[in-house]
Parts: C-alpha cells; structure tokens; sequence
C-alpha cells in the first residue's frame, strides 16, 4: 500500500487582500452599526454593508440596550487594532 501525503511551508503570513481591509476599515467605525430591538425583546447589534446602504448584517444579540452598545464598542475597539496592525509591528520595548 503507498501512502501520499504532502507538507506545506510558509516563508511570510500571507497577505490581506484590500477587501478584507476595507471591511475593518468599515467596521472600525460607528456610524456603520445599528442596534434593533427583535420580538423576543433582545436587542440585536448590526452592521451596514459596504455597497448597499439597505443590507444589515446581524453579528450579536443582548439582553439589554446597554449590552449591544457595548458590544458594538467592543466590535470597534477589535477592528480598529486590526487597521491599526496593518501599519506594521508595533515596537513595545526596546534595549540599550
């Protein structure tokens, strides 16, 4: 019996396309977020999408108002680091 099997390698990360960068890019912002209250009472955070302005994507549901605010701001903080990252390493100490 012959088995095959392959091995793969990197040499480098592999590289961000620039549509996934302009989608942190737009959800790094606010003003593309929405939260809607659903029947069950749970507030649902949702947000815009990049080319058409009556599409929403759902992403998370809470129990209070308070709590979808506070993922979207949670949402913005991760995406925003994520752009953030796209600049390059980010030097966090240095040695004499």
């Amino acid at each position: 019996m012959t088995y095959f099997y392959t091995t793969k390698t990197w040499t480098s990360q592999p590289q961000i396309s620039e549509d996934q960068i302009n989608l942190w890019k737009h959800l790094a912002e606010k003003k593309n977020w929405r939260i809607v209250q659903l029947p069950n009472g749970f507030y649902q955070t949702e947000y815009q999408d990049l080319e058409k302005d009556d599409k929403w994507y759902d992403v998370t549901r809470r129990e209070t108002m308070d709590g979808a605010e506070a993922a979207i701001d949670g949402s913005i903080e991760h995406y925003v680091k994520k752009v953030d990252f796209l600049k390059g390493p980010k030097v966090v100490k240095t040695f004499k």
